[in-house]
């Protein structure tokens, strides 16, 4: 993960995003602030990854949203929920979402970073998993379409026989296909290979 920390403050109150952006600039963060939901997800794919401190109520698409506009457009970010008197219910339900965290206003400073830490350490396993599933993706890129097609089905955990059946060759050129794309990626046994071919999402394409 980059160095640079950086929230997203998406809040229609523009006292709430002034004071809010002023704290943690001077905690050494980098702060981006958005008028609205939709102001935010217009901007959302040109901005640095970073954990977001989304309001629950706002004009035009309210936190709730905007939380389900993002994970429909993989903005896998944190979300910490930020809300008004009344509104924990709203808040809770954005926690089953996936939010890190929601806070009441008007909000500690304490309180803020140590939500903003727990999203942090999400952003980080969150980026782990894409630059692995990154990785996994362009080692299978140096397989053959006839090797990646052994491969899902060693993943959907046929037999050589089987395979061979499916794709229409014989079972002595699967074990070829399979002694080559195992020397490909670099593993010993296929308990190696199954981890790059999850890690890129093999599974999910392998019916």
């Amino acid at each position: 993960m980059s160095e640079k920390r950086v929230i997203h403050i998406v809040d229609d109150e523009d006292a709430i995003r002034r004071s809010a952006s002023f704290m943690l600039k001077t905690s050494g963060f980098a702060v981006t602030t958005h008028a609205s939901g939709v102001a935010f997800l217009k901007e959302a794919k040109g901005l640095e990854p970073g954990c977001v401190l989304l309001d629950v109520r706002m004009p035009e698409m309210d936190g709730l949203a905007v939380q389900a506009a993002m994970s429909e457009r993989g903005l896998a970010y944190p979300v910490i929920v930020l809300t008004g008197h009344g509104d924990v219910s709203v808040a809770v339900r954005a926690m089953k979402n996936g939010a890190v965290d929601f806070i009441e206003k008007p909000f500690e400073k304490s309180v803020l970073l140590e939500a903003i830490e727990r999203g942090f350490e999400q952003l980080g396993a969150n980026e782990g998993r894409v630059a692995r599933a990154a990785d996994a993706s362009t080692i299978l890129a140096g397989l053959t379409a006839r090797e990646l097609d052994v491969f899902k089905g060693m993943v959907q955990g046929l037999p050589n026989k089987s395979i061979a059946y499916e794709l229409g060759i014989s079972p002595r050129t699967v074990e070829v296909h399979r002694a080559n794309l195992m020397v490909k990626l670099k593993v010993k046994n296929l308990s190696e290979a199954l981890r790059i071919a999850f890690a890129a999402g093999l599974d999910d394409t392998a019916s």
